[in-house]
Formats: C-alpha cells, sequence, structure tokens
C-alpha cells in the first residue's frame, strides 16, 4: 500500500466560532496526541480523511500527519460525523511507537453459502461484527475474514475457533458466537374453515352484549306481581257478586 501523508495545522485558538470557521474554510478541527506527545490541537481536509476511512484497512491505516514538515505517524482513533449528511465535522490522530502494541477494532466478513442455509432452509444470524486484538501497528490486520460454508443448522462459530496471526492477540471473549444458523421463525397459521365453522346443530354464539340486551327485554316484558291488598279487595268483590246472584234467583 503506498504511504499515505496528510497536511495538517497547528491551531492556537478553539472554540465553536473558530471551528465554524475552519469549516467554512473546507477544514475540519482535530487533535495530535499519543502515549510520549503532548496534546496538539490541529486541523485537516475532511476529503483526505474520507479517503482514509474508504480504503481498504479503513480506521485502523498508518498514515503520516505532516505537521509544518514535521511527520508524526499516527492512527486515525476516533473521529465525528453529522448524522444526517454524513459529513466528517471532528478527527483525532493516535501518534504510534512502532515497536510498542496497541489495542484496535477489526471487522469481520463472512464468506460463502451455509449449507444450513442452501441445504437445510436455516437463516444465517450475523452475530459479532467485529473483533477487538491487540498488536504491532505494522500488524493491524485489515479484516477477519471467516468462512461459514460448512455451517449446518443450528451450529456456530464462537471467537476462540477463528484463526488469525500469531502476532496478532484477540482480546474479545472467545466463548462469543460470530455467526450461527438458527431455525426460521413460524409463522402463525390462520384457522381454516372448517375449525371457524359452527358444528352441526349447534347455534352460533352470540355475543355477551347482545345476550344481556335480551335478558333485559324479557326482564321488561314481565307482569308485576299484584300487591296482597289488591288481590284480597279483588277476591271480597267476586264472593259480593256470586251472593247477589243467588238473592235474585
Amino acid at each position: 500500500m503506498p504511504e499515505i501523508v496528510v497536511a495538517a495545522e497547528k491551531r492556537t485558538e478553539t472554540g465553536k466560532n473558530v471551528n465554524r470557521r475552519l469549516r467554512s474554510r473546507g477544514l475540519i478541527p482535530g487533535v495530535l496526541y499519543g502515549a510520549k506527545s503532548e496534546t496538539t490541537p490541529v486541523s485537516v481536509s475532511p476529503r483526505e480523511i474520507g479517503t482514509i476511512l474508504r480504503s481498504a484497512t479503513g480506521e485502523n491505516t498508518l498514515f503520516d500527519l505532516d505537521l509544518g514538515g514535521q511527520r508524526r505517524r499516527v492512527i486515525l482513533k476516533e473521529f465525528q460525523v453529522e448524522p444526517i449528511k454524513g459529513r466528517i465535522l471532528h478527527a483525532d490522530f493516535y501518534e504510534v511507537a512502532l515497536d510498542k502494541t496497541l489495542e484496535v477494532k477489526v471487522h469481520v466478513e463472512l464468506t460463502g453459502l451455509p449449507v444450513g442455509v442452501k441445504v437445510q432452509g436455516g437463516i444465517l444470524d450475523f452475530v459479532t461484527r467485529e473483533l477487538e486484538v491487540e498488536c504491532l501497528p505494522a500488524d493491524i490486520p485489515e479484516r477477519v475474514v471467516v468462512d461459514v460454508s460448512e455451517l449446518e443448522l443450528g451450529k456456530h462459530i464462537r471467537v476462540g475457533e477463528l484463526k488469525l496471526p500469531d502476532k496478532v492477540k484477540v482480546l474479545t471473549d472467545p466463548g462469543l458466537v460470530v455467526a450461527h444458523v438458527v431455525v426460521p421463525r413460524a409463522e402463525e397459521v390462520a384457522p381454516t374453515a372448517a375449525e371457524a365453522a359452527p358444528v352441526e346443530g349447534e347455534a352460533p354464539a352470540e355475543p355477551e352484549v347482545i345476550k344481556k340486551g335480551k335478558a333485559e327485554a324479557a326482564e321488561a316484558g314481565e307482569e308485576k306481581p299484584e300487591r296482597p291488598e289488591r288481590a284480597e279487595r279483588a277476591e271480597r268483590g267476586e264472593k259480593a257478586e256470586k251472593g247477589e246472584k243467588k238473592e235474585k234467583k
């Protein structure tokens, strides 16, 4: 890979207004720091940083930061992106020592079509998409490629099963699952016409509200029983009427 050099300028002023003026000139603010170097505010071109991020090694790319004629070997430690348009707003550069190890995150890439998907009808679930590793700056891998072609239904690949170069130490938990093939979730089955139809000779169930209405209607239609006093008077009237008829005879 050809050597990458990014031009940088020292910043003597800081603050939101200064950063706005920088961006109006096509630059972004940044910070240069390291284990043995002082923190230095800088400004760089976001286009050059974007080119590095789109390269094969991405944010783990080693490059030189040219600061007033002095080159510093750095790695892009952090960067801030505007969420809507995706523009780079800020970048932090870490000065590395080529003889000292450092911790970085490396992306995982899956290759191949699993047997569990192609033949057994499963679904590939990609769980762990990056690994944290420790190595010398020159030994940082571009990515970790994992072949999942032989992965069967119900089987998985864990971090501890991956093969990385001897000079690269994996810091991620070896028990974590990288990828596995799972059974598709069963879809809910709609009831058949036979299940939905009522049994012959059995009246279909009515909603509770309708039943309640019928009960109320029946109660409203019932005759109220007469009071005991009215019943007694009616009986006396009937007896008197019968007595009158006898006397006339």
